[in-house]
């Protein structure tokens, strides 16, 4: 629970519970937005969530996923570049081109489990209102009858199961801008328009109760919103389907973004929303790049570098939160290089320091404090045990302070346990350390007074 939530509403008070221990303890998530945006796979990448302008920001969207609202704003780049490059085609044209031929699930999870994520979330149903398995009432506007002919949620589903790792499936309640036919969403000021009535209710609660059926998945990860028509008791209620998922998995998590119903854990985005990073379960969900769907348009410039992407994980680790970290899959299944390869150097630096990372708690700043934003070095710190994990991006002679006399200084050690020499003068502790072997923050441990 956080100290500044609301108060449910009367008929969802009964879900409230703490977080679970396998969410706490598993850090890192990997998400996946796949679908027929995929194909055109386009938009500007202009910079993260949370830095832009709102006035700016729909027109020229830098989410490849919101492709399907972008090209319907007359004169944004990206319908001058729909026009340019498809003839002005409809979205839907591109359900049919979108052909996963090497999609391989098994050795896709392979390389999430590789991370050290312990959970999987796939885009089951976007914006665009293509669902990726054969959801009730789609009438055919789904991945199995069109496109790849395949129930791609469970390919993902039987692949994250046999890898050990907890699966999730996102759904996006509160846009579909296929069923409901409303207008764009633009940068005018108009109110962010949503379905929000019985009927799309029922649609959307038959969806999300199918995936239960079928997948019985560990997360119910909502976006956006959910139609109001279906928040109150009733047969098509939100509240039935809480009663159903906790049922089927008393240890799930349900995210907040279904709404004032019921939420298990706060969320936040690239650097939106980040008030709710703080007391109870989080989760800070971004792409590799700019944009959650492959965007053919980004290069190294526009996405975490390894590095870049280790010290994010672990600065939200270290202030007690989880990292959902996105992979935009191409149309054709595979992951985009420069997103492998960051991917690739999260997992070997994990490979070495994630001992003290995975199940770790946040350490009390009165035992020993981080760095200030752009001060150098750049440190932060996690506790195992009765062990204070210092991560420290330099090497050489460096000065830790805010180190309080419990943090046992003649106890320093790297990942593999080799000792190093440190002095203590006052809260400063003084280390020399070595380049490390994977490219990021070095890992220091030191043991807590008893």
């Amino acid at each position: 629970m956080f100290k500044d939530d609301p108060v449910r509403p009367e008929n969802y008070q009964r879900f409230e519970r703490d977080v679970p221990q396998w969410f706490t303890d598993a850090k890192l998530g990997i998400f996946v937005h796949w679908g027929p945006y995929s194909v055109p796979a386009w938009a500007e990448p202009i910079g993260e969530l949370g830095t832009i302008e709102k006035q700016f920001w729909f027109k020229h969207n830098p989410y490849a996923e919101w492709y399907f609202n972008t090209i319907r704003i007359e004169d944004s780049p990206a319908a001058q570049h729909q026009r340019d490059a498809f003839g002005g085609a409809p979205y839907d044209d591109f359900i049919d081109q979108w052909d996963p031929n090497e999609f391989d699930p098994a050795e896709f999870i392979a390389l999430v489990k590789s991370t050290g994520a312990g959970y999987f979330v796939p885009t089951t149903k976007h914006h665009d209102g293509v669902t990726l398995w054969d959801a009730p009432g789609t009438d055919g506007r789904n991945t199995v009858a069109r496109g790849p002919k395949r129930d791609l949620v469970g390919a993902f589903e039987k692949a994250t199961r046999d890898a050990g790792l907890r699966f999730g499936v996102y759904y996006s309640g509160g846009l579909d801008w296929h069923f409901s036919n409303l207008a764009p969403i633009t940068d005018d000021g108009q109110e962010f328009g949503r379905p929000v009535d019985a009927a799309y209710a029922e649609y959307a609660y038959k969806h999300v109760d199918d995936l239960l059926d079928r997948y019985s998945p560990d997360i119910l990860w909502g976006d956006i919103e959910w139609p109001d028509a279906g928040k109150p008791a009733g047969p098509f209620s939100m509240e039935n389907l809480f009663d159903k998922f906790y049922s089927q998995t008393p240890d799930g998590v349900a995210n907040d973004r279904w709404g004032e119903t019921h939420w298990d854990i706060r969320t936040s985005e690239y650097q939106n929303g980040l008030s709710v990073e703080g007391d109870g379960g989080w989760e800070n969900c971004r792409g590799i790049g700019f944009s959650f769907g492959h965007n053919k348009l980004e290069d190294e410039t526009h996405l975490l570098s390894g590095p870049d992407a280790v010290k994010t994980f672990v600065d939200i680790v270290s202030r007690g939160g989880n990292l959902l970290l996105n992979v935009g899959l191409t149309a054709s299944g595979t992951v985009p290089e420069l997103q492998r390869r960051t991917l690739e150097h999260l997992a070997a630096w994990n490979a070495v320091n994630g001992d003290a990372v995975f199940g770790s708690t946040t350490l009390d700043a009165s035992l020993a404090a981080p760095s200030a934003a752009d001060t150098e070095p750049w440190l932060r710190w996690t506790r195992t045990d009765d062990t204070a994990n210092a991560f420290v991006d330099t090497t050489g002679k460096v000065s830790l302070t805010g180190v309080s006399d419990a943090v046992l200084a003649d106890t320093a050690r790297l990942a593999d346990g080799t000792p190093i020499a440190a002095e203590r003068s006052g809260d400063v502790v003084t280390v020399t350390l070595p380049a490390p072997a994977v490219t990021g923050p070095t890992l220091v441990r030191f043991d807590l007074k008893a």
